[in-house]
C-alpha cells in the first residue's frame, strides 16, 4: 500500500514539474514576442526620430539615472534591460542605451536592501544583513564610476560588443537559408497583436502596442521567475550551500548559475542576505555570490535579443554590452585587491551606522534610489531644454 501511495505521489510530482516547465517555455515565448512588438511599436511611433524622443538621455548621466530610477521602481533589471533591447531594435542608438543598462545594474540592488530590513529588530543580525545587501550597491556604483567615464571617452564596451555581435550573427544566425526560425514561431501572435492595434489612429496604434508589450514583458518575467523558483529553488539552495567555503571563483560561478536558473538576481540575493544576517555565511563569502548574480541576470536580455528581426544586430549588441559590462567589472574590481575591498569597507561602515540609527537605512534607500536620481534627472532635463 505504501509503495502504491509513493508511486502516485511521484507521478503527481512529475506531472506538476512537467506543467511548470510547459509554463516556463510559454513565458519565454511570450517574452520574445513582447520584445519583438515593442521594437515594432517604437519604430512605428518614432520613425527616424528615435534620437529626438530620447534627446534628454543623450546626456550619459541622464541615461544612467533613467535606468536606475526605472529599475528601482519596478525592482526588475531583467524587465528594464529587455525593454531597452526592444527600444534599440526600434531605433534607439546603442550609445544612448549603454548608460541606461548601467543604471539598471544600480537600480536592481534596492531589492537586496529591502530584504535586509527583515532583520531590523535584531541589531547584530541587521548589521550583517545590511552589509551583505549594500555590498552589492557599492560594487555596482564602483563599476559605474570606473566604466561610465571610460565608455564615454572610448566606447570600448560598445565596440567590443559590436565585434562579438557581428561574429555571433555571422556564425550562428537563427536564419537557415533565409528561414528565420524565431520570426516564424512568433509571427502569428505578433501579427495578431499588431492587427488589433490598427483600429487606433497613428501614432496611437504604436503607443498602444508599446503599452501591451510592456505589460507582457513585465508579466512574463515576473511569472517566469515564480515558476522557476517553484521548479528548481530547492536545487538552487543546494548549489549555494555546496559552494560555501570553496573559494571566490566557485562563489561567483554559483551565483551566476543560480541567477540563470531562476532568472532573478533578486532571488539569489534573497537567499544570501538572510544567511549572512543569521551568521551562517560571512560577508566575504557572500560577496562573490552577488557578483555572480550580476553576470547571470544578463541572460534575460540575450534571450530578448533573439526576438528581433529587422535590427537584430543592434539588439544583440546592447545585450552583450550588459554582459561585458558585468564580466569586466567583476574581473577588474574583484581581481584587484584594493578595489575589491572598497565595497566591503563601505558596506560595513554604513551597516555599522545604520544598525545604531535605523532611520539611516530608510534615508539611504530613499535618497540613493529615488531622491538623488530624481533631482539629477530634473536638473539634466532642464539643462537640455535650455541648451
Amino acid at each position: 500500500m505504501d509503495n502504491v501511495t509513493e508511486e502516485i505521489e511521484h507521478s503527481s510530482q512529475e506531472k506538476t514539474s512537467a506543467y511548470l516547465w510547459i509554463g516556463i517555455v510559454a513565458l519565454v515565448y511570450l517574452l520574445i514576442v513582447a520584445v519583438g512588438i515593442i521594437s515594432y511599436g517604437f519604430k512605428s511611433v518614432a520613425g527616424d526620430r528615435a534620437q529626438e524622443l530620447f534627446q534628454f538621455a543623450t546626456n550619459p548621466l541622464a541615461g544612467l539615472i533613467v535606468g536606475t530610477l526605472t529599475t528601482a521602481l519596478i525592482q526588475s533589471s531583467s524587465t528594464v534591460t529587455s525593454v531597452i533591447v526592444g527600444l534599440v531594435a526600434g531605433g534607439l542608438p546603442v550609445t544612448v542605451a549603454v548608460p541606461m543598462v548601467m543604471g539598471a545594474n544600480i537600480g536592481t540592488t534596492i531589492t537586496n536592501t529591502l530584504v535586509s530590513l527583515g532583520h531590523i529588530r535584531n541589531q547584530e543580525e541587521f548589521k550583517s544583513a545590511f552589509a551583505a545587501a549594500t555590498i552589492h550597491d557599492f560594487f555596482n556604483l564602483t563599476c559605474v564610476l570606473i566604466f561610465l567615464p571610460l565608455e564615454i571617452a572610448t566606447h570600448f564596451l560598445e565596440k567590443f560588443a559590436s565585434f562579438f555581435a557581428n561574429l555571433f550573427v555571422n556564425s550562428f544566425s537563427t536564419s537557415l537559408n533565409g528561414f528565420d526560425v524565431i520570426q516564424v514561431a512568433t509571427a502569428p501572435v505578433a501579427n495578431l497583436l499588431k492587427a488589433a492595434t490598427e483600429v487606433f489612429p497613428h501614432p496611437f496604434d504604436g503607443l498602444v502596442l508599446i503599452a501591451i508589450a510592456l505589460v507582457l514583458i513585465f508579466v512574463s518575467i515576473l511569472y517566469m521567475g515564480k515558476l522557476l523558483r517553484l521548479a528548481i529553488v530547492g536545487q538552487a539552495k543546494i548549489l549555494l550551500r555546496s559552494a560555501i567555503g570553496r573559494g571566490s571563483a566557485m562563489g561567483i560561478l554559483s551565483g551566476m548559475l543560480v541567477t540563470i536558473l531562476v532568472q532573478s538576481s533578486s532571488t539569489t540575493t534573497s537567499l544570501i542576505v538572510p544567511l549572512v544576517g543569521t551568521g551562517l555565511l560571512a560577508l566575504e563569502e557572500a560577496y562573490p555570490f552577488t557578483l555572480g548574480a550580476n553576470i547571470g541576470t544578463c541572460v534575460t536580455a540575450l534571450i530578448a535579443a533573439t526576438a528581433v528581426v529587422d535590427n537584430h544586430l543592434a539588439a544583440l549588441e546592447i545585450a552583450m554590452v550588459h554582459l561585458f559590462f558585468n564580466v569586466t567589472g567583476v574581473t577588474l574590481i574583484y581581481g584587484t585587491p584594493f578595489l575589491r575591498n572598497l565595497p566591503i569597507l563601505a558596506a560595513q561602515t554604513l551597516a555599522q551606522i545604520a544598525s545604531q540609527r535605523k532611520y539611516i537605512a530608510f534615508a539611504y534607500i530613499f535618497s540613493v534610489f529615488f531622491l538623488i536620481p530624481a533631482i539629477l534627472l530634473g536638473v539634466t532635463s532642464t539643462r537640455s531644454r535650455l541648451l
